[in-house]
């Protein structure tokens, strides 16, 4: 097993009046050469958008962008004609193939929008661009792990072309677990999205991050009641 810890303090921070974002990888003006991308996971950020604000229209391509809302509402438009609101539960997917153009304004005047922006390298380029938004049972995550994306195409659920699934778990303070890697060869990046919890004797909190790899297996043990974010994916 080899494993690589992110501390919340060591991410690439800005501070744009309306944005405040913190980039687990390289990304914008953040340049760290040791931490462009684990496997194919190249952006992890966390961001807080003023209320009224938000990012106008710009393009994306060949990748595939992933939104976990954490509070607040997310207004969504694309150049495919999509209009959609995310709230917190709501997870969208977004595979930006030839390429797309979209923008993503706080659905608030007045309230801070947060959520996570994921970016994944996809296993096929210049594929159709694609949207879908879906709500989740929070039940369903209560101290077990809860499927959010998975590979795809599938009939039902959300998914992204590339070998990953991600999963996300809110375990009560002293939950013992384990998570079993989907596929051979795969990797797993996790994030404590709040709590703390230890991971093969490393001591996660808020905002921390952590890989894993050359494993079929790992235990999690919530310290403190944790809600868990996993990214099961290849590591080449």
């Amino acid at each position: 097993m080899k494993t690589i810890y992110h501390k919340a303090e060591s991410r690439g921070h800005a501070s744009h009046g309306w944005l405040n974002t913190y980039h687990t990888f390289s990304f914008a003006n953040y340049y760290e050469p040791s931490r462009t991308h684990f496997g194919v996971l190249r952006v992890l950020n966390d961001d807080a958008i003023d209320g009224g604000t938000g990012f106008g229209m710009h393009p994306h391509d060949n990748m595939e962008i992933i939104t976990i809302m954490l509070e607040g509402a997310l207004e969504h438009k694309d150049s495919m004609g999509n209009i959609g609101v995310i709230k917190p539960g709501e997870i969208q997917v977004m595979s930006a193939g030839t390429g797309i153009h979209h923008s993503e304004y706080n659905h608030s005047k007045d309230a801070r929008a947060k959520l996570l922006q994921i970016w994944i390298f996809p296993n096929e380029r210049n594929i159709k661009p694609r949207y879908d938004q879906m709500k989740l049972e929070l039940s369903e995550r209560k101290n077990k792990w809860q499927k959010i994306v998975e590979p795809g195409p599938v009939e039902k659920g959300l998914w992204i072309k590339q070998d990953a699934w991600f999963h996300i778990g809110q375990f009560d303070a002293g939950t013992e677990t384990h998570y079993k890697i989907h596929r051979p060869g795969n990797g797993v990046y996790i994030f404590l999205i709040e709590g703390s919890a230890t991971v093969e004797g490393q001591t996660l909190n808020r905002r921390d991050g952590m890989g894993i790899w050359e494993t079929n297996l790992f235990n999690l043990n919530a310290t403190a009641d944790a809600e868990v974010l996993i990214i099961d994916l290849p590591m080449s």
